[in-house]
């Protein structure tokens, strides 16, 4: 059987950084089975079209010609065009890092045209300084495309945005009717430009089946704008949906127009229900094709057979076609179902299809899921990587790293160790279905992901990474000396010790985001979240001495959430930053969700679902009434406020009712809550032996030289930035040399320290006093952990 030809599209839009990694993952999955396998970030494309020379005039021509209502900004920028004509080309190749040295001409010489999104431009000096140069350009860049943006929005492309595309469409569709609408209607400048990019890839690649990945809503119109072309100009090619929108949102589907577009709609992971897909798409064509062998054959023996068949084959095909559709359409199913229908025997994996007789259909054949370990490497090799816009939108240093620079995206364990807070969706099986893969395949990855792309960055896109993971993770890492630069997000649990943030910081750690949530012990618990604040504190304090930034995601409006607890809240978000233990923020409003403990028992959390009603397509996100909680929304702009303020240094010993316009309770938070957790002592050498001994530094030289009373070792380690010198007697220096030696070269024996302590020189004292003493104290200084 020859292997399909298999297209994998990235619908508009995610990121215009860096390519979104669900087509990567499944295209290293199967071609690593022998299928062949292309794959293209649509968005990425769209963008490059609408942002070009050509793009822009066709963007202005259908402006003049239409009747927009437009505002004075959008006429200034007409009346700009040839401006903007003439530096969009240099500006986009500035984004992609290949000509930095425009760089002091958008920040100095009055090259972009400006525009609204210029009006309130921050103090550039204060936020880059005087010499970051190129990052205040970035910035400044990106302002000028958002102005374009804005404009686009505001004329031809009402539904356009740099990582959504007509996602009000999407967001809580209960009913698919508005994308219906949207659907039927004349494609716009903006899909007309997509639709043309994808006829010209689909010439290229001529597909025998298309898939697309949905992570978001705002890729939801695109996929099916782009699904609904494929099946105008080839109705027999069967279209597959998966990703994190319908894992969420489209788990209870009973809407057979969406299946005009998409003929298999898969849930969670992609691989296992695409193994079953190909194997069945391979039998129906295969069953396809001896059919009409056998009416061949039959014609040979004369036309009374083979009429006999066809009028079978016809009848088959005529009894399946639904009633009222159009003529067209009629001939397209038939000649889908002939080919792709489903029988009682199939074998499909998570997977949702519309049957013989319009009705929808979940498969779900219980398959063994494709474990963590096996799901191979992602291949971005067919990717443009050198084409992506590194932009800088906002002055976050967080938000930065997810929109500047070339990240792979990678997991180190599938789903969530901890599994347990009541807001998320833990019984889906993303989070669910916990499994980790043993860190050299890790690194295994890293290496051929480096080789492939020639990127070092790595974005570790976990719902929470598991501590001894990452442990695990960068012990492997330093082995193999695999210099990388990474990020991720954890739980903020007292796992993450100080040593084993300097350890994940050597092994290249820059930032870590993670969840605080709601800054109150008693909103903790009910969420269990199985941190509380001093412990949050004492982590982030451990990551931030290590230099590695931390992003606190925060959340106000959980149920039977206070007027005072929402001020409390911010009163600690407030002495973290100013202690300097949180660098970056944002603040999240509560959502309930269908697929969270709160969404499925609201009355354990004192709350009520109010609605919507379900229509037959989307479910996740509920409407509730939270009768002892405050008003929550009233909350949402000085929360936000302050946050801005907070993370650039200013304004922290404000009163808190400064950043409301309404009457606010004062807090009652202790002033000193949190330097206080900071001030608790951790827990001493002596009571971790039973921990791993890791030296960060090289092997020492060892000399021997004669002391006032007595001889005296002293060890020399030679360090990146600067050498030491360890004094100590010669029996504990000699032990010591022997020691750091081993670990320095040895990295697979794992050495405890109550291991190392069994061969502390007898004669010297106690190993307790030992540890006490400035020797072992300025080597635990310099990077001897325990882990």
């Amino acid at each position: 059987m020859v292997s399909p030809r298999i297209l994998l599209l990235t619908p508009p839009l995610t990121q215009l950084n860096t390519p979104y990694p669900a087509t990567a993952y499944i295209k290293g999955f199967l071609g690593g089975r022998g299928y062949h396998v292309t794959q293209a970030d649509m968005g990425l494309q769209l963008v490059l079209r609408l942002f070009s020379v050509e793009g822009l005039k066709q963007v202005f021509a259908e402006i003049e010609a239409g009747e927009f209502a437009l505002s004075d900004n959008a006429r200034r920028m007409l009346r700009l065009q040839n401006r903007y004509l003439s530096t969009i080309t240099p500006v986009v190749r500035f984004l992609q890092n290949k000509d930095l040295t425009l760089a002091p001409r958008i920040c100095h010489g009055r090259f972009l045209p400006e525009a609204s999104r210029f009006d309130n431009v921050a103090d550039l000096e204060t936020a880059f300084g005087t010499m970051g140069l190129t990052d205040q350009a970035r910035h400044l860049a990106t302002l000028y495309l958002e102005d374009l943006a804005d404009l686009i929005k505001e004329t031809v492309g009402p539904h356009f945005g740099f990582s959504r595309y007509a996602e009000k469409l999407a967001l809580s569709a209960t009913s698919f009717e508005p994308l219906h609408e949207a659907l039927q209607s004349a494609p716009n400048l903006l899909d007309h430009l997509l639709l043309e990019e994808l006829d010209a890839l689909i010439a290229r690649v001529q597909p025998d089946v298309v898939g697309f990945t949905v992570p978001f809503p705002g890729n939801l119109y695109g996929a099916l704008r782009l699904a609904q072309r494929i099946k105008q100009t080839s109705p027999a090619t069967p279209t597959i949906m998966g990703g994190g929108y319908p894992n969420t949102e489209l788990r209870t589907i009973q809407e057979p127009r969406f299946f005009d577009y998409i003929d298999y709609l898969t849930l969670d992971d992609g691989e296992g229900p695409w193994l079953r897909l190909l194997d069945y798409l391979g039998e129906k064509k295969e069953r396809h094709a001896e059919r009409s062998r056998s009416i061949s054959t039959a014609s040979l023996n004369g036309p009374g057979e083979a009429v006999e068949m066809l009028r079978q084959a016809q009848h088959d095909v005529l009894s399946e076609v639904r009633e009222g559709s159009e003529a067209t359409d009629e001939v397209h199913c038939a000649l889908r179902t002939v080919v792709y229908a489903p029988d009682a025997s199939s074998q499909l994996q998570r997977t949702f299809l519309r049957n013989a007789q319009g009705q929808i259909e979940y498969i779900n054949h219980p398959h063994p899921d494709v474990s963590h370990h096996e799901v191979g490497t992602p291949d971005y090799s067919d990717l443009p990587l050198t084409e992506y816009l590194s932009v800088l939108e906002v002055l976050n240093p967080m938000h930065r790293l997810w929109s500047d620079g070339r990240w792979n995206k990678l997991t180190v364990a599938h789903g969530c160790y901890w599994k347990r807070c009541s807001f998320c969706d833990v019984t889906l099986d993303y989070i669910s279905r916990y499994e980790t893969a043993p860190s050299t395949l890790l690194v295994d990855r890293i290496e051929q992901i480096i080789k492939q792309t020639g990127q070092t960055g790595f974005h570790f896109v976990d719902e929470a990474a598991p501590p001894l993971a990452l442990r695990d993770l960068a012990v492997e890492l330093l082995k193999r000396r695999v210099a990388i630069t990474w990020w991720g997000n954890i739980r903020f649990e007292k796992t993450f010790s100080p040593d084993l943030c300097r350890l994940l910081a050597a092994s290249g750690c820059i930032a870590i985001s993670g969840g605080l949530e709601v800054a109150s012990d008693r909103l903790l618990a009910l969420m269990e979240k199985g941190v509380t604040i001093a412990q949050v504190a004492r982590v982030t304090d451990g990551f931030t001495q290590a230099g590695i930034m931390v992003h606190a995601y925060l959340m106000y409006g959980f149920p039977t959430q206070t007027a005072q607890e929402t001020v409390d809240s911010l009163e600690v978000v407030r002495q973290l930053f100013a202690a300097g233990v949180v660098q970056s923020g944002y603040w999240h409003r509560f959502s309930m969700t269908a697929h969270s403990p709160v969404g499925k028992n609201p009355a354990k959390y004192q709350v009520a679902a109010i609605g919507p009603e379900p229509e037959g397509f989307a479910w996740n996100d509920l409407w509730h009434d939270d009768p002892l909680g405050t008003d929550h929304e009233a909350f949402g702009p000085g929360l936000a406020k302050s946050l801005y303020n907070y993370l650039h240094g200013v304004n922290l010993d404000e009163p808190l009712g400064f950043w409301f316009d309404f009457k606010t309770p004062r807090p009652t938070t202790p002033r000193h809550l949190v330097q206080h957790a900071l001030q608790t002592a951790e827990k001493p050498d002596l009571a971790r032996q039973n921990q791993r001994l890791f030296w960060l530094g090289n092997a020492p030289d060892l000399r021997i030289e004669q002391g006032k009373k007595a001889p005296r070792a002293v060890l020399t380690c030679y360090e990146q930035a600067e050498d030491f010198e360890v004094k100590t007697t010669v029996a504990t220096g000699h032990w010591l040399h022997q020691l750091l030696t081993q670990l320095s070269h040895d990295y697979d024996t794992k050495v405890l320290l109550k291991e190392a302590a069994a061969g502390f020189p007898a004669g010297e004292g106690s190993f307790e006093a030992f540890l006490q003493s400035p020797a072992w104290q300025l080597l635990r200084e310099k990077g001897l952990l325990l882990i």
